[in-house]
């Protein structure tokens, strides 16, 4: 399909800047590869050819489930080593990446590109409850999902928890034809579309590009196309559809579409309960909880027909300054033109699901060619979708390290920024939650540091909570007791010599989007060590900012998927 004309801009704006022209070039051989030949067939003249380089490192570290090594990711893309250095530096740089050792691994902040996208889709704010709820009712998994081309990408998982967890990551890609919510999708293709789906399927018979599932054991035949196009029209024909163990055996689901309001009522989303063949055969699904799946869906459409469109939120601010700003700090280890091209896609948000290009440039503060060739750049991977003079974001933003970083905890967010602040303060650094009782904290996650005399608390240790530090933060959000007031107030707690002779400890809170408390960072050592005013000027300090770390990250992790303490 040929690539849609960009809104007309003048010679000056056609123009790379600088570093672009500098680093222009073709991408190495095998980047292509991997980002697949977008909307536009070859590489546009005006592409980023950095920015095409970072979504490919990006990507590679995403379908490694968010860990490589710097050689795994130069072997991955075909890039030159120097290549990979840089880009995974500017990625450190902006938050995305963090290193350990040779080792890289994706970081939670880079799930702001894929909120970007979420909070501009709008549908996981207004229909995720319902599928909560209706996961509840059911005691089965519920999942949202939406079309990316021939394929289905989830945007929400109401999961249940057993043994056996039947649920995808939210931004997985599966093939269309092995799901429920396929078919149903199917029924609005286009000629166009049933040929690419035919093409992609002739390409990759064993469904080896789609990671989320098994690959498949035999090569597809005639058959098995004319099974999904009966699949397709049943669908069309009953308003619902069954994946009778289509991914793996044993797993079974139900799904129904939620259309959006209008004239041409399209398919906005699609519902769907899962469940295994131990719980629910494919029919008895259809006869016991298809009814109960329809209620639930007409509910989501009333919902997303009298639901007002939101305001716009606000766009991020200074980033272009940010970009400078680093460059001039790093030099030639970050690359502006990536930076800045990554920008581009956190303009997208809540009240702003379709931008022109002046309205990217104004929101990012970047100039309106650097905007401009970044769209292009997005245009031909996919990333977003030209209409008229606007642009909107797709699901396929979603592939940029959402799934594995989907499914992170609270302490798994803590551990690097623990074992930063101990290399800082020399001190082992904990955080701690809340037992179920709400009389005992339970730490974790720890770094220990290497001293001779050192606090011994492994994760997993339960400790009274009034007696420890960590403990009276947690508590001070709940209760009104005069000790617990002063910590409310005061934003930290010390406890000195309290739990054990010799001991000393300080902590401050970890606090979720909606500022309550949910966590405990903290420090403990012996009494010789450190006065309590030394604990506050000297620890404090570096315990808040470590704090405001973990929130960052917490907070970009929890706006559209649940993230366990522990």
């Amino acid at each position: 399909m040929p690539a849609k004309p960009m809104p007309e801009t003048t010679p000056e704006e056609s123009a790379p800047t600088a570093e672009e022209a500098d680093e222009k070039g073709p991408p190495a051989e095998g980047t292509a590869a991997l980002i697949g030949t977008g909307t536009g067939g070859d590489v546009p003249a005006e592409a980023v050819a950095p920015l095409i380089r970072g979504i490919a490192v990006l990507r590679e570290l995403t379908e490694a489930n968010g860990t490589l090594s710097l050689s795994g990711l130069e072997r991955a893309t075909g890039l030159a080593r120097s290549t990979v250095d840089r880009i995974t530096a500017t990625l450190a740089r902006m938050g995305y990446v963090r290193f350990d050792g040779r080792d890289v691994h994706l970081s939670p902040r880079l799930m702001e590109l894929g909120n970007a996208y979420l909070s501009a889709l709008r549908l996981p704010a207004l229909l995720s409850p319902y599928a909560d709820a209706l996961a509840d009712e059911l005691d089965e998994s519920v999942s949202l999902a939406v079309a990316d081309q021939d394929g289905i990408r989830f945007i929400h998982q109401a999961t249940r928890r057993r043994a056996m967890s039947l649920s995808f990551r939210i931004g997985d890609l599966l093939p269309a034809e092995r799901t429920a919510p396929g078919p149903l999708f199917a029924t609005e293709w286009t000629a166009a579309d049933w040929q690419r789906w035919r093409d992609r399927r002739a390409a990759d018979p064993r469904d080896l590009s789609f990671t989320a599932v098994p690959p498949r054991t035999h090569r597809p035949d005639t058959r098995d196309d004319d099974t999904f196009v009966r699949r397709t029209e049943e669908a069309s024909a009953h308003g619902w559809s069954l994946d009778d163990q289509l991914i793996e055996p044993g797993l079974v689901a139900i799904s129904v579409p939620v259309r959006a309001p209008g004239a041409d009522r399209r398919i906005a989303s699609v519902a769907s309960v899962v469940s295994h063949t131990s719980r629910h055969t494919a029919r008895n699904l259809r006869t016991t909880l298809l009814p109960r799946l329809r209620s639930t869906v007409e509910a989501m459409e009333r919902e997303l027909r009298d639901t007002p469109p939101p305001e716009p939120g606000p766009p991020p601010a200074d980033l272009a300054l940010w970009t400078g700003a680093s460059k001039q700090q790093l030099g030639r280890e970050f690359i502006e033109s990536l930076a800045r091209g990554l920008t581009v896609l956190t303009a997208f948000g809540e009240g702003r699901e379709e931008l022109t290009l002046t309205e990217v440039a104004r929101a990012t503060g970047l100039a309106r060619a650097t905007a401009r060739r970044a769209l292009i750049t997005y245009e031909h991977l996919g990333l977003v979708a030209p209409s008229g003079r606007t642009f909107t974001p797709t699901p396929r933003v979603l592939s940029l390290g959402f799934p594995p970083l989907s499914r992170t905890t609270l302490s798994e967010i803590a551990q690097p920024h623990l074992a930063d602040l101990t290399s800082r303060i020399h001190e082992s650094t904990s955080l701690a939650v809340l037992s179920d009782s709400g009389e005992e904290i339970q730490y974790t996650a720890r770094v220990t540091t290497a001293r001779v005399m050192s606090v011994t608390i492994t994760v997993g240790t339960r400790l009274p909570a009034y007696a420890t530090a960590p403990g009276r933060v947690l508590l001070a959000d709940t209760r009104d007791e005069g000790a617990l007031a002063s910590v409310r107030s005061q934003g930290y707690a010390l406890v000195d010599e309290e739990l054990e002779e010799g001991l000393r400890s300080v902590a401050v809170p970890i606090r979720d989007r909606s500022g309550r408390v949910v966590a405990a960072l903290n420090t403990a050592l012996h009494a010789s060590r450190r006065t309590p005013r030394e604990c506050v000027t000297d620890l404090l300090p570096e315990l808040t900012a470590t704090a405001t770390r973990i929130q960052t990250d917490f907070h970009a992790a929890a706006r559209f998927t649940h993230v366990p303490a522990s």
